[in-house]
């Protein structure tokens, strides 16, 4: 590809690019491709998966979306669009394991480990690494790829409310570790 028709779409908008790709422009879906796809394998990544996992279900997902481009309206952001492939990729192979289902379960009854040193800062992933594995699924659909609690649990198979009160755990729990320290309820309704 020249340097030429690198800019030229790399200047294009997302919609334009699919509209491209839609036709058989595989440079334009290259570009979103280029565009989006640390972000998805960041959503992979703190949804549990391993780097290399990550990598395989973004490629999968990148060829489903290529495969499906013409169905990509333009009602939604692409990165969003290709986000909720992505994370089905992900919760499918996921529900091959057959144990899912009873690590979840048993997730639901433990309390996640605790962090060495819970003192110290650490950062978004950190953090979701510390919730329990149904916890960090669901928060991860949820605020990382968009999915409603209602989709969520359709595609991990669960009931709306098991989806509903993990997210609730898990966004609690990260509140707290990702707080800054000293800064507590308790702290602030003592400083008013």
């Amino acid at each position: 590809m020249s340097r030429t028709e690198r800019h030229r779409l790399s200047s294009l908008h997302d919609v334009e690019l699919a509209g491209l790709a839609a036709s058989g422009d595989r440079q334009a879906f290259g570009e979103l491709v280029r565009r989006h796809g640390s972000a998805v394998r960041s959503l992979l990544r703190r949804m549990g998966v391993s780097a290399a996992e990550a990598d395989d279900l973004a490629q999968d997902a990148f060829i489903a979306a290529f495969e499906s481009i013409a169905e990509f309206r333009g009602e939604g952001a692409f990165g969003g669009w290709v986000k909720k492939i992505a994370a089905r990729a992900c919760i499918r192979r996921v529900q091959k394991d057959r144990q899912l289902r009873a690590r979840l379960e048993a997730a639901e009854l433990q309390e996640p480990a605790v962090l060495a040193d819970p003192g110290r800062r650490m950062d978004l992933d950190e953090a979701l690494k510390g919730l329990a594995e149904g916890e960090r699924l669901c928060v991860s659909l949820c605020y990382g790829a968009g999915l409603s609690h209602a989709e969520a649990a359709e595609a991990l198979n669960l009931p709306l409310g098991t989806v509903k009160s993990h997210v609730k755990r898990g966004l609690d729990r990260l509140k707290a570790r990702l707080a800054p320290e000293g800064d507590t309820l308790e702290g602030r309704r003592g400083n008013g």
